[in-house]
């Protein structure tokens, strides 16, 4: 399924949303990596098995091997992060905040490619997640690489956009 067959399932009542995301793949903000690994790990963090199935297709062929699995490791370790750090943040207790994770993480430092681009997709799986804590993290090493604020902000629309297409369809289904 491509991005032009998924748009064809959004339904009527979420015309904008099938319109952001016709924006998705000729989108200039960004890196050809960067877009098609947004799709994939966003495609993943939706939870939406035909939103994920659509946007890894459309992805796959402008990605090497690699560059597809570590889109698929932001969206792995993120779920695990997102959870543990939203806790220990949400949590009254602070407690938790002094506590060692105790979670492997060695994909963050050792991603398989370009750091700024895998800060990115973690960025962007942290917001769809909702885990302020690692979406300041995240945020904060991409500023220190000096990335420019629209780059970081377009990754996050590419999260939202990807969020309410999974949303559509699932209230979609739901009627």
């Amino acid at each position: 399924m491509s991005i032009d067959q998924l748009k064809s399932r959004i339904p009527d009542f979420a015309k904008d949303v099938r319109l952001n995301l016709s924006t998705l793949a000729s989108d200039e903000t960004l890196t050809p990596q960067q877009k098609y690994g947004l799709m994939v790990a966003c495609g993943i963090a939706s939870r939406n098995p035909v939103v994920k199935a659509a946007l890894e297709a459309e992805a796959a062929p402008h990605l090497a091997p690699a560059v597809l699995a570590a889109a698929k490791s932001a969206a792995s370790i993120m779920a695990m992060n997102n959870v543990y750090y939203r806790f220990s943040h949400l949590v009254s207790n602070p407690e938790y905040r002094t506590m060692p994770a105790k979670l492997r993480m060695n994909v963050i430092g050792n991603p398989g490619v370009d750091k700024v681009d895998f800060e990115l997709w973690s960025l962007a799986v942290s917001a769809i997640n909702g885990c302020g804590m690692c979406m300041d993290s995240h945020e904060a090493v991409l500023k220190k690489a000096n990335v420019p604020s629209d780059i970081i902000q377009a990754a996050v629309r590419f999260a939202a956009i990807i969020q309410s297409v999974a949303v559509s369809l699932e209230a979609a289904e739901a009627a």
